[in-house]
């Protein structure tokens, strides 16, 4: 199984939206195998974002993601990224598909509800910035069961 890395945003989060996410995941048949609601640090978000350092929105971002508390979580399924990608929507609401997560609640390319990983590398790495290793569940879903 592949892992994801997520998180619900400060804006999602104030919004009261964080189950109605979790619920999208989950609906999806996507394990959580790690979650925790945290108040990002200049530092983390700096790390999480350092690929966007060079750009113009990069102070925006790091603002935005340190403004409020999010929900950090792990994710495992098959074709975790592609899967969660494909869930969460074009980052832009307005271009995401209507029953996308981003589609459904997004309010603007940058308060568009989550982050997730863009590839399987970059969550290993992100969910690094926010876990350690025991912090990270591994069970087998009633789903997941043989018949």
């Amino acid at each position: 199984m592949e892992k994801e890395f997520l998180i619900i945003k400060p804006s999602t989060v104030k919004r009261g939206l964080i189950g109605s996410i979790i619920s999208e995941i989950e609906n999806r048949g996507i394990k959580i195998i790690a979650m925790k609601m945290l108040w990002i640090s200049r530092s983390q978000a700096c790390e999480l974002y350092k690929e966007h350092e060079k750009r113009d929105y990069f102070e925006p971002l790091v603002s935005y993601a340190i403004s409020g508390p999010v929900v950090a979580l792990v994710v495992s399924a098959e074709r975790a990224v592609e899967h969660v990608r494909h869930i969460c929507g074009s980052t832009d609401p307005l271009k995401a598909e209507t029953a996308s997560i981003r589609g459904k609640y997004g309010l603007s390319v940058r308060k568009n509800v989550v982050h997730s990983s863009d590839s399987h590398e970059n969550a290993l790495r992100e969910m690094k910035i926010f876990f350690n290793e025991n912090e990270l569940f591994e069970y087998e879903a009633v789903y997941e069961k043989e018949v």
